[in-house]
């Protein structure tokens, strides 16, 4: 779930991959008790987060439903990326939706489509609210795949689970993903 990368390494696959598949995502959630979810909607918050990859996920000239996307989130949610190396950028929702869309009109995405793919998922819920991290894989068809780790803050509101914060963080020598958390 990168939406991101340094201006000067904005057009590369490599360095997008390495903004957009790194969700440290985090998901809070504060919802009004256990009913079940609307019709169509993920069940649970794993769930939520699950659906959110794939929806990220998309063929050649085939962009994403970004709508779909957006369901997802609350609308005052927080999206909080690793841009560089170094920075972090903060979006709205609709800021990240922006940039996820500049980042499919470049032409190795355009050829060759995007996948983020969930290695490993570990999530904590209790009553309305949910955390997950999730250890992904960012990759444009035919090119190097780029590991991220993602910490979602979700929330269940009504009948259904939204994705409150997301964070990332792109794991490299001296910055690891911990060993205890997906052991």
């Amino acid at each position: 779930m990168n939406a991101r990368g340094s201006r000067a390494l904005r057009g590369t696959s490599r360095a997008r991959a390495l903004r957009i598949g790194p969700l440290f995502l985090l998901s809070v959630a504060v919802g009004a008790g256990a009913q079940e979810p609307a019709a169509g909607a993920p069940a649970s918050a794993e769930d939520v987060v699950r659906s959110l990859y794939d929806l990220v996920s998309s063929g050649p000239s085939a962009p994403p439903d970004w709508e779909a996307v957006r369901e997802l989130f609350l609308p005052e949610a927080v999206i909080v990326l690793r841009t560089t190396r170094e920075a972090l950028t903060v979006f709205s929702v609709d800021g990240f939706l922006q940039d996820f869309r500049a980042f499919y009109e470049s032409p190795d995405v355009t050829e060759n489509g995007f996948r983020e793919t969930v290695l490993d998922l570990r999530a904590t819920k209790v009553g309305d609210i949910a955390q997950a991290w999730v250890l992904y894989e960012a990759r444009v068809p035919g090119g190097r795949g780029n590991r991220g780790l993602d910490a979602f803050l979700l929330v269940r509101r009504g009948d259904r689970w939204q994705v409150a914060a997301v964070t990332n963080e792109v794991p490299m020598p001296g910055r690891p993903v911990p060993e205890d958390l997906f052991d």
